[in-house]
C-alpha cells in the first residue's frame, strides 16, 4: 500500500513521500530530484567551516554540496539534475534594471560557482550550468521535461525558492526543502500564499521579491495579494473598479494597479519561468550511473576522498541491480 505524501507543514523522510490518487498519478516508475545547485552553494557557504584544497583555494561550501548530493543518491534518488547560476546576470536584467546582478558576493563564495559545476559533473551528475537563463529556468524546464514523460512518478524540485512554487502540480511535482525536510504540495502553495501554483507569477508581480531585485506594487501586501488572486487569478482579469470581493483599502490598491498596471506586468514577466528555454535533456539523461575516472583526483585534492569510495560503493551495488 503506497503512503500518503506528507503536507507542506510536515516532516520529509527520505524516500517516502510517494502519489496518491491524482489525474496524472496513472504510471509508477522514476522519482526525480531536481536540485537547485547555486541556492546549495549559498546556504553551505554561509553553514560550514572555511576548507581550501591543495592550491589554497576556498572549496568548504563546493565539499559541502557535493557530500550533500551524494547523501541523497545514499537515500535512494536515482535521477538528479543540478541547475546552477554560471553568472548570476540573466536575461532580466535587460528587461529591468533594477534586477539582481553577482554584486557584493564573496569572492571566495563566486570562485567556487564553476569549480562546483566540474566536481559535480565528474562525480556523475547532470549539471545545467546557466548564463543566458537562470537556474531556476532550468529547474521549471526539467520539471516540464519529467512531467510529460509517464514513466515518471513524482517529481521533487529541491529548493525553497518561492518562484518555483508555479510548478507544483498536485502531489506530482513538489518542492523539498532539503534543509527543512519539507514538501510543499499544491494544497501546500494554496495554504503558504493563498493563490494556486499558477498565480504565483502574479503574486510576486504585486508582492514584489526583494531576493530578485523588483519591489512589487505601492500598499499591495500578501493579505490583499491572496484574497484577489484567489478571485480573479492574473493581474488582466483584476477590474479596474468595483471588485466583488472585500479587501481592506480596495479603491486605492485598484487605483495603484490601474496607474502602473505595465509596471505590475513587467514584474511578472521577470517572476515568471522559461520551462521551454533551456536544455536539459531527457529524464533518462539525468539517471546516476557512476563517478567518472577523473573524480578520485579531483575528491583527493579536496580533502573529500570518502565521497569518491563512497560513489563508488553506489555504483557497485546499482549494477548489480537486476
Amino acid at each position: 500500500m503506497r503512503r500518503e505524501l506528507v503536507a507542506s507543514s510536515n516532516k520529509f523522510e527520505p524516500g517516502r513521500p510517494q502519489l496518491t490518487s491524482h489525474p496524472e498519478d496513472q504510471t509508477i516508475g522514476h522519482r526525480v530530484h531536481l536540485v537547485d545547485g547555486t541556492y546549495e552553494l549559498f546556504r553551505h557557504f554561509f553553514a560550514v567551516p572555511s576548507h581550501r584544497d591543495d592550491e589554497g583555494r576556498e572549496v568548504g561550501a563546493l565539499r559541502a554540496v557535493l557530500g550533500s548530493l551524494v547523501g541523497l543518491l545514499e537515500e535512494g534518488a536515482t535521477h538528479v539534475g543540478v541547475a546552477t547560476d554560471h553568472v548570476i546576470e540573466s536575461f532580466r536584467n535587460d528587461l529591468y534594471a533594477g534586477y539582481k546582478t553577482g554584486d557584493g558576493i564573496d569572492p571566495e563564495l563566486r570562485g567556487q560557482f564553476e569549480p562546483l559545476e566540474a566536481a559535480l559533473e565528474a562525480a556523475g551528475f547532470a549539471v545545467w550550468p546557466m548564463v543566458h537563463y537562470e537556474a531556476d529556468d532550468a529547474l521549471a524546464a526539467a520539471a516540464a521535461a519529467a512531467r510529460a514523460d509517464s514513466r515518471v512518478e513524482q517529481i521533487l524540485l529541491c529548493t525553497p525558492d518561492k518562484d518555483l512554487a508555479q510548478c507544483v502540480s498536485g502531489r506530482r511535482v513538489v518542492m523539498l526543502d532539503r534543509r527543512k525536510r519539507a514538501v510543499l504540495d499544491e494544497d501546500g502553495v494554496r495554504a503558504k500564499f493563498g493563490v494556486d501554483p499558477g498565480s504565483i507569477p502574479d503574486y510576486l508581480a504585486l508582492v514584489g521579491d526583494s531576493s530578485d531585485g523588483f519591489p512589487g506594487l505601492p500598499g499591495w501586501g500578501p493579505k490583499s495579494v491572496a484574497a484577489v488572486l484567489s478571485r480573479y487569478r492574473r493581474l488582466e482579469d483584476i477590474p479596474a473598479r468595483n471588485w466583488d470581493v472585500r479587501v481592506r483599502g480596495a479603491d486605492a490598491l485598484a487605483s495603484v494597479l490601474v496607474a502602473r498596471r505595465a509596471e505590475a506586468l513587467l514584474y511578472r514577466t521577470l517572476a515568471t519561468l522559461v520551462a521551454d528555454g533551456p536544455e536539459v535533456g531527457s529524464v533518462e539523461d539525468w539517471r546516476w550511473r557512476a563517478p567518472t575516472a577523473a573524480f578520485a583526483g579531483l575528491a583527493s585534492s579536496l580533502g573529500a576522498a570518502p565521497l569518491a569510495a563512497r560513489l563508488e560503493k553506489l555504483a557497485i551495488a546499482r549494477d548489480a541491480r537486476p
